[in-house]
């Protein structure tokens, strides 16, 4: 009897459940909207934590960027100016102004005060050594085992430091493999796919012989699979390696070789990461090939997404020998390619967190806000560590630093070296992303309406 007093009737019960799920619906919808308000990234307050000096200096550094023919030739340039004013009076031109926007920092105490600071802004580092080779760029196996040596400081940087949270680092293959090399195991698996055990064993020291490839070619791919192997085994449950893709003419080596370290070091998280280029036309494929090839061999996958920065040379490849253009014809199949392989990636991370991870690489907002909105609809953690954000260190701050403040893993590509070692790195940056860099006008803005705030309190007396 005193059960059926204390618990009441369905029919008194039945509107407070409605009341509540409708006040549910009611606050999810403000919250979705005053998260959407927040995420059209135009409120330049997101600047506060930024100095006067980074302010003038990102202004600076942006109007030259607007200049097509400086970020054309900006390589020629600085040669020139180099030569001019000499190694000295070069870099001390260049370390106040453009190295400070986008490298962090020349030793150890320079780059732990860059990455402090931006931990302190809800931002996490993902360090990249600006070392890579392209055809004709070969260095020989002692170049390749000192690169080796940096990327492992890298990873014990990344690890041993304070601001160091879940760390990411980003590794080029070419750095410690021939590009010569990767082109002719990419057009022998096309014909001849490998075993993915074949390159583990290598990787463990087993003499293999690779089909197609004679002994002293078989060789050099030992070396630096032993080379990757050292780097993989010093970063799992430390740092996450994120392998770069490169050209098409070389993409399919490198994938292989990712995979394999995936297939070996992938088997309970997600250590060793891919990426995935979307300005291809067959992006989609390539990473349903992936995840169809995690699920038969068990192991985690993880996606770094990007659009692409190779267009200019891939299409003049192209046309240059006569294959049909891999990349997608328009800005508008490029961003449906993007947002398509975005979408099957969370909802794959929705149905299995702990074995699939992404970041979301790129300074385009609409795919951001995208992105945000599907982790909100299939119930993805802000900071569960299976979706990220990622942009360049000094660009795009206006996005990184309101995803931060919103809660979102936010990661920053930071190179670091001397001038003279980040100078070709950042060149064929500047290059490769010159559309974006042109296109940071709206960053400017809203830099210079900051600027202008702090001027108005200052003269009113303020802060």
């Amino acid at each position: 009897m005193l059960c059926s007093y204390l618990r009441p009737s369905l029919p008194h019960i039945l509107p407070l459940r409605l009341l509540s799920s409708a006040a549910s619906r009611v606050a999810a919808v403000k919250q979705h909207e005053l998260l959407s308000d927040t995420l059209a990234f135009e409120d330049p307050r997101a600047f506060k934590v930024k100095s006067l000096g980074e302010l003038l200096r990102a202004l600076g550094v942006f109007r030259l960027c607007s200049f097509p023919a400086l970020v054309n030739n900006c390589g020629k340039l600085m040669s020139v100016a180099r030569t001019l004013l000499g190694k000295r009076g070069f870099s001390l031109l260049l370390r106040p102004t453009v190295y400070a926007q986008f490298v962090a920092g020349e030793n150890e105490a320079e780059i732990s005060q860059s990455m402090q600071k931006m931990s302190l802004q809800g931002m996490r580092p993902m360090l990249a050594v600006p070392i890579e080779e392209d055809l004709g760029e070969s260095t020989g196996e002692k170049r390749y085992d000192d690169n080796m040596d940096t990327m492992l400081e890298c990873v014990r940087m990344s690890h041993s430091n304070a601001w160091s949270k879940d760390p990411m680092m980003q590794l080029k293959i070419t750095a410690l493999l021939s590009p010569e090399l990767c082109v002719k195991l990419t057009n022998i698996i096309r014909q001849q796919p490998y075993d993915l055990n074949l390159l583990i064993r290598s990787m463990d020291g087993e003499p293999i012989s690779f089909p197609g490839l004679d002994e002293k070619e078989a060789a050099h791919l030992r070396s630096g699979l032993l080379r990757l192997n050292k780097i993989a085994e010093a970063s799992v449950n430390k740092v996450r390696v994120l392998v770069d893709a490169e050209y098409t003419y070389m993409n399919p080596a490198l994938s292989l070789v990712a995979m394999a370290m995936m297939k070996k070091f992938n088997k309970d998280g997600t250590w060793i990461w891919n990426t995935y280029q979307c300005y291809l036309k067959d992006s989609r494929s390539l990473l349903l090939d992936a995840l169809s090839l995690s699920k038969n061999e068990c192991f985690c996958l993880g996606v770094k997404l990007v659009r692409g920065a190779y267009m200019d040379k891939e299409r003049k490849l192209a046309m240059k020998e006569g294959h049909q253009d891999p990349i997608h014809q328009s800005w508008e199949d490029t961003n449906d390619s993007y947002n398509g392989c975005l979408d099957l990636m969370l909802d794959v991370i929705s149905q299995e967190p702990e074995r699939y991870r992404i970041i979301v690489a790129t300074h385009n907002e609409e795919s951001v806000r995208r992105a945000v909105k599907r982790m909100e609809e299939l119930g993805i953690d802000r900071d569960g560590g299976s979706v990220c954000f990622g942009q360049l260190l000094g660009m795009c701050d206006h996005v990184s630093l309101t995803l931060a403040k919103e809660g979102y893993s936010v990661y920053k590509s930071v190179p670091y070296g001397s001038v003279d070692e980040t100078l070709p790195y950042l060149v064929r940056r500047a290059q490769e992303n010159r559309t974006v860099l042109q296109g940071i006008r709206k960053e400017r803005d809203l830099l210079r309406k900051e600027l202008n705030r702090r001027l108005r309190l200052s003269l009113r007396g303020g802060s």
